[in-house]
């Protein structure tokens, strides 16, 4: 294993050495040290390496992933996993807000909490947060999936397209153009997929589905107080 310390590393020089990696790379396991909360830790990967971040982390850690397993041994600023292509993050402490922002792929697990606006413009990326989520989480998320098994806060899925929202325990309201939808047999298999691959122990069974409704997609004077 690779190991780069934050105290005597500059930040640019951590993130060129992971960033040149190729994807024929030998050293693919690397511990960095230090963080001490550093913005824009491990960012722009494109490797099938393995990272693994000793501390906390300030913004937007793991931005732009693609391929490379990040592992955050303590809690992310705002903006983890922002644009992810894909790839793993995983974070063993809380996520601020907006994490998972503008996702396109890959798999971020939050095994705390996260903040508002989780999964904001969400376009492909699976995250599931083993806590509870702020409010407008999934706010105009567009696809991929968003699984939580703790609590919703106000204004879940905001402007939602066609994100699909599982939530196991409570929703404290639902956003614009954003509905409960059946459970069927195809999203109970999406589901039990997603909590085996985060490791969460909870039951496909236990949650509820939330969709759009599709009344936002064009004006129509009728929606005109929803706008």
């Amino acid at each position: 294993m690779q190991t780069i310390d934050l105290a005597t590393t500059p930040l640019r020089d951590m993130n060129a050495m992971l960033q040149s990696q190729a994807a024929q790379t030998n050293q693919t396991a690397w511990n960095i040290v230090n963080p001490k909360g550093a913005h824009a830790i491990a960012v722009g990967l494109d490797a099938p390496i393995e990272v693994t971040v000793s501390g906390s982390t300030g913004y937007y850690c793991g931005g732009m992933n693609k391929q490379a397993s990040i592992h955050i041994a303590g809690s992310a600023g705002p903006g983890v996993a922002e644009n992810m292509m894909s790839g793993t993050v995983v974070i063993e402490g809380d996520a601020s807000q907006y994490a998972g922002a503008t996702g396109q792929g890959g798999l971020l697990v939050i095994k705390g909490n996260a903040s508002s606006r989780c999964g904001i413009s969400m376009k492909g990326i699976d995250i599931v947060v083993h806590g509870n989520i702020g409010h407008m989480s999934a706010f105009m998320a567009q696809s991929g999936n968003l699984v939580v098994l703790g609590d919703a806060g106000d204004a879940l899925g905001d402007s939602l397209y066609e994100a699909r929202l599982f939530v196991r325990g409570n929703v404290k309201s639902l956003g614009a153009d954003c509905i409960e939808k059946e459970m069927r047999p195809e999203h109970l298999e999406i589901l039990r997929d997603l909590l085996d691959r985060a490791g969460a122990d909870a039951k496909p069974e236990e949650f509820r589905r939330y969709g759009s409704a599709r009344t936002l997609y064009h004006f129509h004077v009728d929606n005109a107080s929803a706008y």
